[in-house]
């Protein structure tokens, strides 16, 4: 066959546009899901696809069928992982700050704010992989991490989200450490499985 009728593999697109900020303790949540799938997940699933594969005709075999669906499923997670990893920029909230970095609203900062009813609140301003809304963590890509970069104690900032404009008024900034919730198993995992 002549090379130009060979297909190339066209290359994987990147994880972010951007740069991909990310604190110690995500970052550490990322690497601890890499580790689980590659070392408990991918094995059990690979080992009930090899049974599967054994009894028989595996056209009408569901579990060799829904185990090489769980293995791309696995694969595909485990590439998407090692890209955001690879893009990682590790911003230590706690590292010390001067000058402006102390005083603004940067990647890693806890700020409290008030809306436009008075009402206070506090976030902290993480990366993409890390945002849990329980714990009042937001993205700094998101609308209102956007709003507040680069505010200082005392500003008033426009929040355009999609339910509507706001005026937020930023009370206070610091910088201290950011608890992110550590990487536990998925509850339907097959790894758990195959422990009970």
């Amino acid at each position: 066959m002549q090379k130009g009728f060979t297909r190339r593999p066209r290359p994987d697109a990147p994880g972010t546009a951007g740069p991909n900020y990310i604190t110690p303790g995500g970052l550490q949540r990322l690497k601890d899901e890499v580790k689980f799938l590659l070392t408990r997940e991918r094995p059990a699933v690979t080992e009930v696809v090899t049974w599967a594969a054994s009894n028989g005709d595996r056209s009408e075999n569901a579990d060799y069928q829904y185990g090489k669906r769980r293995l791309r499923q696995i694969d595909s997670r485990l590439r998407f992982l090692m890209k955001r990893i690879e893009a990682a920029k590790v911003v230590d909230p706690e590292a010390p700050r001067r000058g402006e970095a102390a005083e603004r609203v940067y990647f890693g900062a806890t700020v409290r704010y008030a809306d436009e009813a008075g009402a206070e609140h506090v976030v902290c301003i993480v990366g993409a992989d890390e945002v849990d809304l329980a714990r009042r963590h937001v993205s700094w890509t998101s609308p209102l991490g956007r709003a507040l970069m680069k505010a200082t104690e005392g500003d008033t900032v426009v929040l355009q989200a999609p339910g509507g404009t706001s005026t937020l008024e930023v009370i206070e900034i610091s910088y201290e450490r950011i608890e992110v919730e550590p990487f536990r198993e998925p509850a339907g995992a097959e790894a758990k499985k195959r422990e009970s």
